[in-house]
């Protein structure tokens, strides 16, 4: 389908019949001629992403279609993902990369002011939606960039404003847990952010407040592990999980992995927080200290080690390097000095039953240090 509709826009004739469509009105319900307009959706939704800017340029109604999300959305019910890594190694700007053509596209810089821009700052993607967390001079501040429009905007804000949480998507959602407030308050508080609705909803109080902790989602529940406790000296062994249909949260004790060959309960010594990532419903860790990958066995609530990370990949205490489920891979992202010149490295493992096996799929003149990394699957 994707291979008649791409000859369909190619022909020169076809592309005039078009252009005559958008003359005669632009809100025809017709988006290639001759194909109803259910028939010529089908063939949209089968094509790359990386071709809907092409395509929205024809004309006001295949536009529509691209630029309100229609297709998206569709797209998502039909569970037709692409996953595309967005990362920042220079906190002026931002990239994508699509690791299913190679491709490196630049995001429209960020019009944020200095402050914004040299604070910590965390990230998310959730639905069309890149979320980027950080601080200005009046507080924390929360800046959107949308693949719909390829812009930024700002003005979000959360229930209770917060850094240094744990967070997931899953589809068009996605929770944040944990963190600290402006005044420096470790939270037990959770919210939940629809992406569709751009409306965040309360939701209970984890058992445990946290901050510096990691979340995923795995089996449709969502997890946070690890983190820093209200002592604020030492790091939580322990998860949660997080129930949608009942609303409830359950303690898993010992679910965080060991880090640096210890038991997990390390005094702070600024860590960054857990390195972890779910794939095919699988959750995995990285110790960047012993450069191996982990992968958590449910039934026992344990971690065996399966194999080693990519080799040159290097971190300062586990900052400065990302570890991301992309699909069905297991995606490392991270820095390393290549004859004198700073490099990031991409590498991938379509996950199996075996050891990981590493693919290389891109060195990226960005500079050696990833400063923030999401993965948006649309």
């Amino acid at each position: 389908m994707s291979k008649k509709s791409s000859e369909i826009l190619d022909d020169p004739m076809e592309e005039d019949t078009l252009k005559n469509v958008e003359h005669h009105g632009g809100d025809s319900c017709l988006l290639i001629p001759q194909l109803t307009r259910d028939i010529s959706i089908q063939c949209l939704l089968r094509l790359s992403r990386s071709d809907y800017d092409s395509i929205a340029a024809l004309n006001r109604t295949f536009q529509s279609v691209i630029k309100t999300g229609e297709l998206y959305q569709l797209r998502r019910k039909m569970d037709i993902v692409e996953h595309w890594v967005y990362f920042s190694c220079d906190v002026l700007k931002w990239e994508a990369f699509d690791p299913n053509r190679g491709r490196l596209m630049q995001l429209p810089e960020m019009t944020s002011n200095t402050c914004f821009m040299l604070s910590d700052k965390e990230s998310l993607a959730v639905g069309t939606e890149l979320l980027v967390f950080g601080r200005e001079i009046t507080g924390p501040a929360i800046y959107k960039y949308s693949i719909l429009t390829n812009s930024w905007f700002k003005g979000m804000k959360m229930n209770t404003p917060r850094c240094l949480f744990g967070s997931a998507s899953l589809g068009e959602i996605a929770i944040l847990a944990g963190g600290c407030d402006q005044f420096g308050n470790i939270l037990r508080s959770s919210e939940l952010y629809n992406s569709e609705t751009g409306t965040w909803e309360i939701l209970p109080d984890m058992n445990t407040a946290r901050k510096m902790c990691s979340a995923v989602f795995m089996d449709g529940k969502f997890y946070v592990l690890g983190g820093v406790g209200v002592d604020k000296t030492s790091q939580l062994t322990c998860g949660e999980e997080f129930d949608l249909k009942t609303r409830k949260w359950r303690k898993i004790p010992s679910m965080c992995p060991s880090r640096n060959g210890g038991d997990g309960a390390n005094s702070v010594s600024g860590e960054a927080p857990p390195l972890i990532a779910v794939v095919n419903n699988i959750l995995f860790a990285a110790d960047y200290a012993q450069q191996v990958v982990k992968r958590y066995v449910k039934d026992q609530n344990s971690w065996i080690t399966i194999g080693s990370l990519p080799n040159r990949v290097a971190s300062l205490n586990g900052w400065g390097m990302a570890f991301r489920s992309c699909g069905d891979k297991l995606v490392v992202i991270g820095g390393l000095s290549l004859h004198g010149e700073m490099v990031t490295e991409v590498n991938a493992w379509v996950v199996d039953e075996g050891a990981p096996q590493w693919n290389l799929l891109a060195i990226i003149q960005s500079g050696n240090f990833v400063f923030n990394c999401a993965v948006m699957g649309c």
